[in-house]
C-alpha cells in the first residue's frame, strides 16, 4: 500500500520513532519529501529528503497523520492536531488523554516494540470510536512496514500487551543472559557461550515464525522425548519459571495502568 498522506513523526529524531520512519521509507509507503520528523537537541544525519524541524506544531501543521513517539514522561505538550488522525505509541496514555490534549477524537493507540529496528516488531492497536475506515488502513499499512499488527478490543488488552509483547523482546535477551552466566561460570569462553545462546535464540524464533506453531506444541514435542531437553524444562518449572513469567507480565500490566492514571 502507498498512501498520498503526509506522515509526522514526533520524536522522529529518537530510536524507536527512527525505526518507524525508516521502515515506512525503505517500504516507499510514502515519498521521503511527505515525512516529517521532530529532533530535540541535533539533527539527525538520516533520512536527508525529509522534512526536520524542533517545532512539533510545524510538524503538525505540515502532517496528515501525526505519531507521537516520545517517553510518556515528556508528554503532554502543547499540540493542536485538530480534524488530524494522531497516533500514539507511548506506553499507558490513554485515548480520552490523547484526544483531549490534542484535541482531536481521531486518535489511536499502538504499542510497537524493539524489533521494528529490524521490521520484526508486533504492534497491537486500537482506535477511538471516531476513526474512520481509512484511519485504520493507514494505521495498519504504518505498522505493517516494521512487522505485525492487530486491532484489539480494549484499551485494558494494550495494557496488558504493554508487558506480553511491547516489552517482550527483554525477555528472550534475560533469558539468554542468564543462559550465557551459566555457561561461562561452567567453564565455556564467554565468545563461545555468547555465539552458541544468540545463535539458539534466533533459531528459534525463526523455527516459531516459520512453522506459525503454538507454543505450547512445541514445548511438548521436547516433553515427549524425555530426553535433555525435557529434564531442562522440568527443572526451570520447578524452578517457577512460569510464576515468574507471569509475576512479571502483572507487573507490567499494573505499570501500565498506573502511568495512564497519571495522565
Amino acid at each position: 500500500m502507498s498512501v498520498s498522506l503526509r506522515i509526522g513523526i514526533i520524536g522522529g529524531g529518537g530510536w524507536l520513532g527512527g525505526a518507524i520512519a525508516g521502515s515506512i521509507l525503505d517500504s516507499d509507503l510514502v515519498d521521503p519529501r511527505n515525512l516529517c520528523l521532530s529532533y530535540r537537541s541535533r539533527q539527525p544525519d538520516r533520512f536527508p529528503d525529509s522534512f526536520w524541524t524542533k517545532d512539533n506544531q510545524e510538524l503538525a501543521d505540515r502532517s496528515d497523520v501525526i505519531l507521537l513517539s516520545v517517553r510518556p514522561d515528556d508528554w503532554p505538550f502543547a499540540l493542536d492536531a485538530s480534524g488530524k488522525l494522531v497516533i500514539s505509541v507511548m506506553a499507558g496514555i490513554r485515548l480520552g488523554a490523547l484526544s483531549e490534549r490534542h484535541k482531536t477524537g481521531r486518535v489511536v493507540r499502538a504499542l510497537p516494540n524493539a524489533a521494528a529496528e529490524v521490521g520484526k516488531s508486533y504492534t497491537p492497536w486500537i482506535g477511538a470510536n471516531d476513526i474512520t475506515r481509512d484511519d485504520r488502513a493507514v494505521v495498519r499499512a504504518i505498522f505493517e512496514t516494521c512487522g505485525s499488527e492487530d486491532e484489539v478490543a480494549s484499551e485494558s488488552d494494550i495494557d496488558y500487551l504493554t508487558g506480553l509483547s511491547g516489552s517482550g523482546p527483554a525477555f528472550p535477551a534475560l533469558l539468554a543472559a542468564a543462559m550465557m552466566r551459566d555457561a561461562v561460570a561452567r567453564g565455556l569462553p564467554a565468545e563461545v557461550a555468547r555465539r552458541a545462546v544468540n545463535t539458539v535464540m534466533s533459531g528459534a524464533g525463526r523455527l516459531l515464525e516459520r512453522g506459525n506453531e503454538c507454543p505450547d506444541d512445541v514445548v511438548q514435542t521436547f516433553l515427549d522425548y524425555r530426553g535433555t531437553t525435557a529434564a531442562a524444562i522440568e527443572g526451570m518449572r520447578a524452578a517457577g519459571f512460569d510464576a515468574a513469567v507471569a509475576e512479571g507480565l502483572s507487573a507490567a500490566f499494573k505499570k501500565s495502568v498506573s502511568m495512564g492514571a497519571a495522565s
